[in-house]
Parts: C-alpha cells; sequence; structure tokens
C-alpha cells in the first residue's frame, strides 16, 4: 500500500500518513541511545558511544553531545551528518539572536526554531525530513530552572522531566518512568542517568559519554573515571540486590505416612 504513496514528502496516504516522515523516525529508533535528566538544579544528558575503530582519531571525531550556544546543548539520535546540518543552523540562529535582539536565546526559543526547521523539511520538494530526534537541555537567561525538551522529525517539540531517544528508548523510558523522582540532587541525577543508559548498553563505561548543566556555568563533560566510578557502584548495587532476592533454602521435610 505505501509504494504508491512514499515517493513523494506532499502526498499523504488514504490512511493519512506521510510515510517519508515515519521512515526518518525509523532511522532515529536505530540510532544510538540519548537520555535526558532533570534535576533540582542540574539537567544532565547521557549518550551511548559508538566504538572507535583502532586508527580512528577520537579527538576530532565529532560527538553526539553538542554545544548550541553558552547555556544550551544538545544530544541527537539518528543520523550523524543529519544532525550537523541541524546543529549548524542552531548555532547560527542562536547567535543572530544574540546580534539582534542582544539576549541569550531561552531553551524554548531554540527548540521551537529546530522543530521548525525539521517540519519545513516533511512538506519541501527536492528535501526529505531529517532522520534525528534531539533533546535540548540547558537554563534561561537569570534562571536556575533546569529545561528539558525533545523534538521529532516531524516537527513535533515537547517538555520532559526526563527521556530517552534512539534505540531501545522504550525500554529506557519505562525505567526512568519507575525511577525518577522530583527535586533530585546533582548525585542522583547524574546517576540515574548513567544507570538507564546501562540498561541498553553492555559495554559499561567506556561506550558512554555524559554532559552536566547547571545555572550560570557552561557545558560540563564527565571524565571517564569518574564515569567507570559511577558504573562499579551501580553494579555493586545490582549485585547487592540480587543477592537480597535470593533466599536460603530450607531443608525439605518429607512427611511420612503410616497406614494402622
Amino acid at each position: 500500500m505505501a509504494s504508491g504513496y512514499d515517493r513523494a514528502l506532499s502526498v499523504f496516504s488514504p490512511d493519512g500518513h506521510v510515510f517519508q516522515v515515519e521512515y526518518a523516525t525509523e532511522a532515529v529508533k536505530r540510532g544510538t541511545c540519548a537520555v535526558g535528566v532533570k534535576g533540582k538544579d542540574i539537567v544532565v544528558l547521557g549518550c551511548e558511544k559508538r566504538s572507535a575503530l583502532k586508527l580512528q582519531d577520537t579527538r576530532i571525531t565529532p560527538s553526539k553531545i553538542a554545544l548550541v550556544d553558552n547555556h544550551v546543548c544538545l544530544a541527537f539520535a539518528g543520523l550523524n551528518a543529519d544532525a550537523r546540518i541541524l546543529i549548524d543552523k542552531a548555532r547560527l540562529e542562536a547567535q543572530s539572536h544574540r546580534l539582534t535582539v542582544e539576549d541569550p536565546v531561552t531553551v524554548e526559543y531554540i527548540t521551537k526554531y529546530i522543530a521548525g526547521v525539521q517540519q519545513r523539511y516533511t512538506q519541501s520538494g527536492g528535501v526529505r525530513p531529517f532522520g534525528i530526534s534531539t533533546l535540548v537541555v540547558g537554563f534561561d537567561p537569570n534562571d536556575k530552572l533546569p529545561r528539558l525538551y525533545q523534538t521529532e522529525p516531524s516537527g513535533i517539540y515537547s517538555a520532559w522531566k526526563a527521556n530517552a531517544i534512539g534505540r531501545s528508548s522504550k525500554t529506557v523510558r519505562e525505567f526512568l518512568e519507575r525511577n525518577h523522582q522530583d527535586e533530585m540532587d546533582r548525585e542522583a541525577t547524574i546517576q540515574l542517568t548513567i544507570k538507564s543508559l546501562l540498561e541498553v548498553v553492555q559495554t559499561g563505561a567506556k561506550n558512554i559519554e555524559v554532559a552536566i548543566m547547571a545555572p550560570g556555568k557552561g557545558i560540563e563533560m564527565l571524565p571517564d573515571e569518574q564515569i567507570e566510578a559511577y558504573v562499579k557502584n551501580i553494579e555493586t548495587e545490582k549485585q547487592e540486590e540480587a543477592a537480597a532476592k535470593k533466599k536460603p533454602r530450607g531443608t525439605p521435610t518429607a512427611a511420612i505416612l503410616t497406614r494402622e
């Protein structure tokens, strides 16, 4: 059924779908996982890194977490090349806003702009939708309230307390729903982010990167040694919980029936 309606962006299928947008969403689901979690006065982004090749220079290879402005950064899941173009557009808009209005952008403003660009590419001829979803985090100027937004290939954007995008995002989101609490401190927020990523990342600390945003400060990338320490603590906790669940088995007593 789809083959007759998926060749042009501006053609709806009879049941109201734009198939090109759904294909872009599928590209997001195949991308590496990214998680965003809000705490009391902090917001944390965590991403699954792909393993670098032996001869690859990891210092120059682009990260899954990108700075849009001093107070706003984003993580993405999906096609890296599409992300690079969209991030460049967002950075240009942030600097243009600074020059024109003489104020930094708010997190919602830049999220709305990114979502607007994504939506325009769902209805223009000769182009295709961006195959990425983004998690945009940061703090508004002179405000200590953490912000976390998600954008989708269709151009939808929404605000969240915690969310996940990319591979196995449904599993991670369900984990966040069970474990997220309001007003979490810095340690609890970082720990929840890493713990949720470990639901899908089997290789441990070497394939995880974490960025922290706090009010009035720039982006802070968590060093590998600290991530490894968090992972070890989480694994120890899991082992202790598993040991606690195993109850010691009592010796079975056989009932002896005697007939008179």
